[in-house]
């Protein structure tokens, strides 16, 4: 698989999450608070290169994966995720710049579960949400070990693990944005190159 495929089937993948996620959503009642950035504020975010390479693909065709970069090599560790764009002056009200091409940690959270040491499903999830429907979240921590259907975050990272795994090594959130920009500027680079050589 090239670069471009690896990216496609990253994309496939985060298609069937976001069905199963819809699924979930609809039963529980747990979406996210309408302009809350609580966790897009996070710089510590873990992420990998490989769920950010559809990103990295959009912005280079709409010609801004070079200043992308550029703005990434200057900001500090303690930033927020490069497409975060807080309206608040915390910080965490806010929206995502591309959320159509968001990673996959951004995808799962508040929308999957992770299994304890029991075996036990545990809801994924923020302080905001535990606090703002604290119904639903009780009632959902109970219906996902009986009978609610949740994606698990282990299912998905390890069918991403399956498309490449020297890809899916953990970084922050910014940190995995620009090996994945520096990625696909290479690949680019080598593919015209290529295609001038042909004509």
């Amino acid at each position: 698989m090239n670069l471009a495929e690896k990216s496609q089937a990253a994309l496939d993948l985060f298609g069937e999450l976001e069905s199963d996620t819809k699924q979930f959503v609809a039963e529980s009642g747990l979406s996210c608070v309408s302009g809350c950035g609580f966790c897009c504020a996070n710089p510590k975010v873990p992420a990998s290169p490989l769920e950010f390479l559809p990103l990295a693909f959009d912005l280079y065709d709409k010609g801004l994966a070079e200043s992308t970069l550029v703005d990434l090599e200057s900001k500090e560790d303690q930033d927020s995720c490069v497409m975060y764009r807080p309206q608040s002056i915390d910080g965490k009200k806010g929206f995502c710049g591309n959320h159509s091409k968001r990673g996959m940690i951004c995808r799962l959270f508040a929308s999957s579960a992770r299994r304890t040491k029991y075996g036990k499903k545990d809801l994924i999830i923020c302080k905001v949400l535990k606090d703002e429907k604290s119904a639903e979240f009780l009632k959902t921590s109970e219906r996902i070990n009986i009978d609610m259907d949740i994606p698990l975050a282990t299912a998905f990272y390890s069918r991403l693990d399956e498309i490449d795994q020297s890809l899916c090594q953990q970084f922050t959130i910014n940190e995995a944005i620009a090996f994945a920009l520096e990625l696909v500027l290479r690949y680019k680079f080598y593919e015209e190159q290529e295609f001038d050589a042909i004509a």
